[in-house]
């Protein structure tokens, strides 16, 4: 019993590092994300055209995002990991006593709120850019004749780019992620604990009954 309480202890502490280097990661690729406005500067310069470094940021933005959903699962895996160890030595007046969070798992849809910042960020660093290419790339030729001779189709790739990767990338990873978080509460639920004495709420989304 005593090498038990010891391999949780252990058990607890890495599951609050492994949180710890998912969000590093997560900051780190987005350093990533800008080091890529480079390829603005570079379709300034015209080296590159200015289609395809909006399209490279748009697809860098998506591989952050893609990364924020699949931190978030690894966090809220965690969590749940770390709460079931607190289940097996804290108390029922702990709740009260000491933190409420362990008495019930974070609904499958929480992202975590720096996450939450992340991921903010990058879709408004992806709504600028396409914005951007759309009023300076586009949105004059509107008004003109529509010839397929005439169109110059490498300036669609940003948007190609923003549907095709949106649902092979993201919508694939954000689902997947979902499934996961399901399948690991459903098999690993923790020992069950009296919450009644405690109220839930934004601070602690919990999984709705």
């Amino acid at each position: 019993m005593e090498k038990r309480d010891e391999f949780l202890i252990k058990m607890y502490e890495q599951m609050f590092n492994d949180i710890d280097r998912h969000h590093k990661i997560v900051w780190q690729v987005i350093g990533v994300l800008i080091g890529s406005f480079a390829f603005i500067a570079l379709a300034e310069k015209g080296i590159i055209p200015i289609d395809i470094a909006v399209s490279v940021v748009v697809l860098l933005s998506l591989w952050v995002i893609a990364q924020v959903y699949d931190s978030n699962y690894w966090y809220n895996r965690n969590l749940v990991i770390i709460s079931n160890i607190e289940r097996q030595f804290l108390e029922i007046s702990d709740l009260k006593d000491i933190q409420y969070y362990f008495g019930k798992h974070r609904d499958k849809n929480a992202i975590q709120t720096s996450l939450k910042i992340q991921l903010y960020m990058t879709w408004g660093i992806i709504a600028i850019f396409l914005i951007y290419h759309f009023f300076t790339r586009i949105y004059s030729g509107l008004f003109l004749k529509w010839e397929s001779s005439t169109i110059d189709w490498i300036r669609v790739i940003p948007y190609a780019t923003a549907i095709v990767f949106y649902f092979v990338l993201v919508k694939w990873i954000k689902k997947k992620r979902g499934n996961n978080y399901i399948e690991f509460l459903t098999n690993s639920p923790g020992k069950t604990i009296d919450t009644s004495s405690v109220s839930y709420g934004d601070g602690h989304p919990i999984i709705k009954q």
